[in-house]
């Protein structure tokens, strides 16, 4: 008997593109993430006292940002359930 396999050959689906994957590792990611970093640098040497006057609020305001972007979406997984 030839046994040979009739099962269409499925390319995988496009890797999903958004903000994160534009950014990371490309050439605009790094230059964000350096201009982000001077202007911390020169919030700290020269403001110190009104950054650290804006701590308590900044933590505060930590919590509802991280459930806005580091929650992913709920809800949205388009792939098989497992």
């Amino acid at each position: 008997m030839n046994s040979t396999d009739t099962t269409p050959h499925v390319s995988p689906p496009a890797p999903h593109r958004n903000w994160r994957t534009v950014l990371i590792g490309t050439p605009l990611g790094w230059a964000i993430t350096l201009a982000l970093a001077a202007l911390g640098v020169y919030l700290f040497v020269n403001h110190t006292g009104h950054v650290i006057s804006a701590l308590p609020y900044l933590l505060l305001l930590a919590c509802p940002l991280m459930h806005l972007f580091m929650h992913g979406g709920h809800g949205h997984h388009h792939g098989p359930r497992e």
